[in-house]
């Protein structure tokens, strides 16, 4: 087997997976859903560049088998042209797998949360008790942020943002990437800047933490 024919087996399996997953899923929540909500989820949007990925896939393959014999000895370029299409879209494709995971993908409720709307790249709702709480994880949502007893500047990684209906607010747990100390503030994600705030309600404080432990295992 040619270096592009294991590449392009590889890359079949791999997206094309994700690809029946994704039309699935999207077969199943039509009917219940209104065109306009619909239109909304990130997976609906984005499916067509993955499908167009997969039609280069199989129109490579095609051209490899019945073309010239030397067309064998192309694969370097075949596989270059591939990975530039993919690498130019690879924010698109690499949501669609956080939309795989994401327990939006099958649901058909009258949603109350910001759900896709709010969604930020590299992330997906891992919990939701589909009434009053959900919880997103991030993969690449980092933040620089001051101490106001040191003044001094710190970087954390963002473990999960929380968003509450019950009460209108939402929450964000971030962790310092030297201490790895972990805090939980209120969180008012802003169009150009973010705030955050402390939480002195300990029931409501615990509350949340209990909430993150369902998927910090």
């Amino acid at each position: 087997m040619s270096k592009v024919d294991e590449f392009i087996n590889h890359e079949k399996t791999h997206y094309g997976k994700l690809f029946v997953d994704i039309s699935y899923a999207i077969d199943n929540v039509s009917p219940f859903l209104d065109n306009v909500i619909l239109s909304r989820r990130k997976y609906v949007v984005k499916l067509d560049i993955l499908k167009k990925y997969m039609d280069l896939l199989e129109s490579t393959e095609s051209e490899i088998k019945h073309g010239s014999f030397f067309n064998k000895f192309k694969s370097d370029k075949y596989i270059y042209l591939l990975n530039t299409y993919k690498e130019d879209n690879l924010e698109s494709i690499e949501q669609l797998k956080n939309c795989s995971s994401c327990q939006c993908l099958n649901c058909t409720i009258d949603c109350k949360f910001g759900s896709c709307l709010a969604c930020k790249s590299d992330s997906f709702i891992a919990y939701c008790d589909r009434k009053k709480i959900n919880v997103t994880k991030h993969y690449n949502f980092n933040l620089t942020l001051t101490n106001n007893k040191t003044n001094q500047d710190s970087k954390y990684t963002t473990l999960a943002t929380l968003q509450n209906v019950g009460n209108d607010k939402k929450y964000i747990i971030i962790q310092d990437i030297i201490t790895r100390e972990k805090f939980i503030l209120y969180y008012y994600p802003g169009i150009s800047e973010d705030n955050y705030g402390e939480i002195t309600d300990p029931g409501e404080f615990d509350f949340i933490v209990s909430t993150f432990q369902t998927i910090d295992k």
